[in-house]
């Protein structure tokens, strides 16, 4: 069984829990550094006291499972108003997905009605279902490379069955490099390398006596949108980071359009970011800023806008 030869079909749920069945020919999402693992696994120690020092066996006492992969960012490569080949992923993240006709595709986070989705995930004839999946999302836009998103879903999850590898269908956009792309922080037009952000998103995997892994719903409750970026160091007259990280001044955060042309644009906004902290550091002999902030509401639910074009 070769570890390159997987397949990931991802679908959004109409009723949590219950296999929405995805499919090779819409559902599937190319993905790269992919992976599964147990989650709150429970192996009871049973600590008796014997005539001998010997341990007795563990007692399984339930578990959940989840799946990690990485995401190519791009634009869906049809109309400006189909959604990408990671929304679906998004949607299970809290991002709540709005199609504005005729003008772009917007994802921004929601507090309630966060959708879950059915995850199958192929292992070269061994197939895994996940069922009522939520997870975090974060991104890495560095200059160079092309975008980055890392999904962890954590769902309940089946024992695997032995399936044929599926042939998928994916979209046949090609990614861009982030150049020739502005960075602008508080009106100010910084020179970074990197811009990371991150959904930090706190997954609750209650316990259900009465379910058959032994918990309830897999939620998310609390959501910390965080991130950094690594301008080149100015002067106090034009840019005064450490002013601001004592005022606690918010302020917006853009990038440009990355790509070009219809269906393949994406951008990244933030009306709020605050400063957790400021440093110095060294690129190629060059003064920099190591910048971890805080993104925070402006209007409710809009600490961070992706949109598609």
């Amino acid at each position: 069984m070769l570890t390159n030869r997987d397949v990931i079909l991802i679908k959004i749920e109409s009723t949590y829990g219950t296999d929405a069945v995805p499919v090779e020919g819409t559902d599937a999402i190319l993905v790269e550094s992919q992976g599964w693992a147990n989650e709150g696994l429970r192996m009871n120690e049973r600590p008796a006291v014997r005539a001998n020092i010997g341990l007795l066996q563990s007692v399984y006492g339930g578990r959940l499972g989840s799946v990690t992969f990485d995401v190519e960012l791009k634009g869906s490569g049809g109309a400006v108003d189909d959604p990408p080949e990671i929304g679906t992923a998004l949607r299970a993240c809290g991002l709540g997905e709005m199609i504005n006709a005729a003008a772009d595709v917007t994802y921004e986070p929601v507090s309630t009605g966060i959708e879950s989705v059915t995850i199958y995930y192929f292992q070269d004839g061994i197939r895994y279902i996940l069922t009522g999946c939520r997870g975090n999302v974060s991104f890495n836009l560095e200059t160079g490379a092309v975008g980055k998103a890392s999904f962890t879903f954590t769902g309940h999850i089946a024992l695997p069955t032995d399936v044929a590898l599926p042939a998928p269908t994916y979209d046949g956009v090609v990614p861009v490099a982030i150049i020739n792309t502005p960075f602008v922080i508080g009106g100010f037009s910084a020179i970074i390398n990197a811009l990371t952000f991150d959904m930090s998103n706190t997954i609750a995997m209650p316990p259900d006596m009465a379910a058959i892994d032994g918990y309830s719903e897999v939620q998310i409750t609390q959501r910390d949108v965080n991130g950094s970026f690594d301008p080149e160091a100015e002067l106090v007259a034009v840019d005064t980071p450490l002013t601001d990280l004592e005022n606690g001044v918010a302020q917006a955060l853009t990038t440009g359009k990355i790509g070009s042309g219809t269906g393949a644009e994406y951008q990244v906004t933030m009306p709020a970011v605050y400063y957790r902290d400021v440093s110095p550091g060294d690129r190629d002999g060059v003064r920099t800023l190591e910048t971890p902030f805080g993104a925070t509401e402006s209007t409710g639910d809009d600490e961070v806008s992706i949109v598609f074009t």
